[in-house]
């Protein structure tokens, strides 16, 4: 073999580690791409917090006490009259997210929520609430700045707005510490669109106060809204909105 000859093969043969080195990088990275969403999904990330309902969140605690401590009316006399929603009031979102192959669940919420019913024998006869959506937050700050601008748009649109459009028959009212279910027609306002929606609510009665609580789906396009998927993470076309609503008399 000549020494040209040599000179040719030499750096071909070399060149092999180089080739290893970038062929176990490029599988690192894709390790790191598949693997790292696992670890902060499964052993990183808190699971998501349970869906609101009477039985959750801080209005549970609250009125669970005060009817305990002899605060409230246990009595369980007449609900007529207008009642408030006040401290322990929850609304928000619930929506699937795959983060590069992992599944997981996005929620946001906020007590930024006013709102009134008015109590007649056993029917609620008419009611409305509205959400802050400005002041929703989730446990990722660029979910929730994704949220908040080109999503929800919150600046345009800041609030989203549930009124009855008919009267929820409760048939009895609750017993203490007891629920009751009924469906509830209304007008869904958000993101600057008003739509039909009829929604299943569970109402319980603790002392002189009780609470209501429910679950909404919604369809992003129905509404105007921007589909939430951005980078890595994609979402389903749809999500809920959830709420709590802890009542006390105006």
């Amino acid at each position: 073999m000549s020494g040209d000859e040599e000179d040719v093969v030499a750096p071909c043969a070399g060149s092999r580690p180089r080739r290893r080195l970038v062929v176990a990088a490029a599988g690192l990275a894709v390790a790191l791409a598949v693997g790292g969403p696992f670890v902060y999904i499964n052993y990183l990330k808190s699971d998501a917090p349970e869906r609101l309902g009477v039985a959750t969140g801080p209005a549970a605690t609250a009125s669970t006490a005060a009817a305990s401590d002899g605060t409230g009316d246990a009595s369980g006399g007449s609900l007529d009259g207008s009642w408030t929603a006040g401290s322990g009031s929850v609304a928000g979102y619930r929506v699937k997210e795959v983060l590069l192959g992992q599944n997981t669940e996005a929620v946001g919420r906020t007590s930024a929520v006013t709102g009134k019913l008015t109590v007649s024998g056993s029917q609620v006869a008419s009611g409305a609430f509205s959400v802050d959506l400005t002041q929703v937050a989730s446990d990722e700050p660029r979910r929730d700045a994704q949220f908040q601008g080109r999503i929800m748009e919150t600046a345009t649109y800041p609030t989203a707005s549930f009124e009855l459009t008919e009267p929820i028959d409760l048939d009895t009212l609750p017993a203490e510490g007891a629920t009751s279910s009924a469906k509830a027609s209304g007008k869904l306002t958000v993101h600057g669109t008003t739509k039909a929606v009829t929604v299943q609510v569970t109402v319980q009665r603790s002392g002189d106060s009780f609470k209501v609580s429910g679950s909404i789906p919604v369809t992003f396009a129905d509404y105007g809204i921007t589909n939430p998927s951005f980078g890595p993470v994609t979402t389903e076309d749809h999500g809920d909105i959830e709420f709590l609503l802890a009542l006390t008399r105006a």
